[in-house]
Parts: structure tokens; C-alpha cells; sequence
């Protein structure tokens, strides 16, 4: 029985909604196939987002940035941490492949924590790599006045450019520091459009009515929505730990759905950039408003491909205070519908993935 060790970045939950398909398609595969999952990520969104059976090992080897929220980083704070995370980083190597020699794998999948890549090379275990974003890229972009920046982006490229592979879904940063680069299509999960059942849990709200979900990420950015003007002919669906009660809002926990068929269920999108959601949006053909994250150095890369996949305006940031968006949203609902496109990215990774365990 092969033995596929996933790692998963547990910086928002955007590197799970990556991982997932794919881990979905090569258990379709390889029905044998053996599955641990070391993340930090919650035990109940790998159980929403995976259809086979996994062991779960909740550890962290990666910390992504420091975060203000969702969408602002803590610049100083990532700095300081990347230089206590590589101060002994030739020892920390070590003892991470000492612990992966400890779980015997066969190959190792990272999405996209560097520490275990180069812990899979020192242990003998091959791996590939498989993002739309690489730390090194993300490091450099935010740290690179550090007076260590150079040790340090020397030793996260070293990791990723070990890697058999680095499997990079369309759409992805450019990466070109990397040699061992391999374009798949996007990755998503396809929710399965319930609106009727939806409405049915969704008091007050007649079949006419447009659902606008808010979903920020998986890492916390509540929007003062009780300040909202209320717009006519528009629900929103917030989280649950917000805490809002109106009349046009309902909380998307409550209606015993997946994530991602509540999204397809949907008449638009209220996010910041990110990959998931994203190709998720686009796959589902649901609209996207996205709030501006010029800093954020994927965000370009991002916005351009669900512009020309999708239907998709930026907003500015004040809006999230003032709640105006109604011009907004009428603009984006009369905006043409592209070709949607095919989330071949999983099936890829998977059959790239199946032929070396079967080797």
C-alpha cells in the first residue's frame, strides 16, 4: 500500500481548498492509497473538504506572514519571525526529517510548507511542491531590508527548487527563480447549486431575491455590516461568529451546506483575493466583488485571470465601511458572462502524482 504524506500550509484556508481536489483525485486513483495529512488547519474543514479517508496529523511547519487580519500584513512581526524560524535552521532540517523518516512515506506533497520539502530531500523521500505562491517570493517581497533577507530566501528557494516538481495551478505567481516549474489547470471544487434548498432555510427572502456571500478567508476580518444601508432585493450571507442580526442577513453556517455549494448557490461574492475562492468563483460562474490588495504580490496574478475566466469588479476598502454597494453589484450582475472554465488542475496533479507512487 503506498503512502502519500500531504503537507498543508495552514495560512488561511486557501492552501486546503488547493489540496483538497487533488487528494480527491488520486484516492479515485489509487483506492489503496494510504493518506496522512499533517496541517494546522482545522480536523473539521479537512472532514468537509475530503472524500476519502485520511490520518490527520495537526502540526504547523509553516507560519506564511504575520497578520493584522485577512488582508494586512505585520511586516516587522514576519521579518523577526523568519529570522528565529532559520537561526538553527540546518538542526531544524534535521529533526523534521527525522520525523518524516518516522512516517515512511512514499512521496511527500506540499502545499506549500518549504521546511518540509527540505526535509524530504534530506531524508532521501521525494517530493513535489504544489501552490499557486511560494514563500520565497512572498518573503522577498515584504522582507527584503532585512539584513538577513539573502541567507534566508537563499534557504526557501534551495527547499522549493529541490522539489522533483512544483506544481503551479493556473493561476499562480511567475516563479521564475525555480527550474523545476510545471503549469496544471486551476484547482477547485465545483459546489452543486442548491439556492431552492437554501431559500427554504433563509426566512423572509422570496426566490427573487439576489444572495451576496461575505467570505473573507479563513483567517478573521469581520465587517461592521450592522452600519450597512440595506439594500433592496439583496441577502447577505455572513459567518456565524459575527454576530449580526437583521432582516437581510443570515449566517451561511446554519444551513447544513458545503462551503463550496453554498458558493454556487449564490448570485455574487464578497472576498479578498485569494486562490480559493477565486477559482472556485470562477468555476462555479459566480460573480466576484474583491476588495483591492495592492501590497499582496499574487493579488495581480490573480485579478487578471478571474477577469478574463470571470466576472469580477475591485472595490476599494472604504467601501467595506460604508456598505455601498449597490451600484457595484448591479454593474457586475450586467457584466457578460466569459466561458467558464474547467478546473483540470486536480486530474493533472493527481495522474503526475499516481505515476511516481507506482513507479
Amino acid at each position: 500500500m503506498p503512502h502519500l504524506l500531504v503537507d498543508i500550509s495552514s495560512h488561511g484556508y486557501g492552501h486546503v481548498g488547493q489540496t483538497a481536489p487533488v487528494i480527491n483525485a488520486i484516492a479515485k486513483l489509487l483506492p489503496s492509497l494510504r493518506i496522512t495529512v499533517r496541517t494546522a488547519a482545522p480536523f473539521a474543514l479537512l472532514q468537509r473538504r475530503l472524500q476519502c479517508k485520511f490520518t490527520h496529523i495537526p502540526v504547523s511547519l509553516d507560519f506564511g506572514l504575520s497578520m493584522a487580519n485577512a488582508v494586512d500584513v505585520e511586516v516587522d512581526a514576519s521579518a523577526t519571525a523568519y529570522r528565529d524560524f532559520h537561526s538553527n535552521w540546518d538542526a531544524k532540517v534535521q529533526h523534521e526529517a527525522q520525523a518524516m523518516r518516522t512516517l515512511s512515506p512514499d512521496l511527500l506533497l506540499a502545499d506549500v510548507p518549504y521546511l518540509s520539502l527540505a526535509a524530504a530531500h534530506a531524508a532521501n523521500i521525494p517530493s513535489v511542491a504544489m501552490c499557486s505562491l511560494n514563500w520565497a517570493d512572498i518573503y522577498r517581497h515584504y522582507c527584503v531590508q532585512d539584513k538577513f533577507s539573502p541567507s534566508v530566501f537563499a534557504q526557501i528557494s534551495a527547499a522549493y527548487n529541490n522539489a522533483a516538481c512544483f506544481l503551479r495551478p493556473q493561476p499562480s505567481m511567475p516563479m521564475a527563480d525555480f527550474a523545476n516549474t510545471r503549469s496544471i489547470g486551476p484547482l477547485a471544487t465545483i459546489g452543486i447549486n442548491q439556492r431552492t434548498a437554501m431559500l427554504q432555510k433563509i426566512p423572509h427572502t422570496p426566490p427573487q431575491e439576489k444572495l451576496v456571500l461575505v467570505g473573507m478567508g479563513g483567517i478573521e476580518f469581520r465587517l461592521a455590516m450592522e452600519k450597512w444601508p440595506r439594500i433592496q432585493g439583496v441577502h447577505w450571507l455572513i459567518p456565524e461568529v459575527w454576530n449580526i442580526t437583521r432582516q437581510d442577513i443570515s449566517v451561511f453556517d446554519s444551513l447544513d451546506l458545503s462551503y463550496s455549494d453554498i458558493l454556487a448557490s449564490c448570485d455574487a461574492i464578497l472576498t479578498k483575493p485569494g486562490y480559493g475562492t477565486f477559482a472556485e468563483a470562477a468555476c462555479a460562474g459566480v460573480p466576484v466583488l474583491s476588495v483591492v490588495r495592492q501590497d499582496w504580490p499574487e493579488t495581480p496574478y490573480l485579478v487578471d485571470w478571474l477577469k478574463q475566466n470571470g466576472r469580477c469588479i475591485e472595490v476599494e476598502r472604504q467601501l467595506l465601511e460604508t456598505g455601498d454597494f449597490n451600484n457595484t453589484l448591479q454593474k457586475l450582475w450586467s457584466t457578460p458572462q466569459p466561458p467558464i472554465p474547467s478546473p483540470t488542475g486536480a486530474d493533472e496533479a493527481a495522474q503526475y502524482l499516481c505515476n511516481i507512487l507506482i513507479k
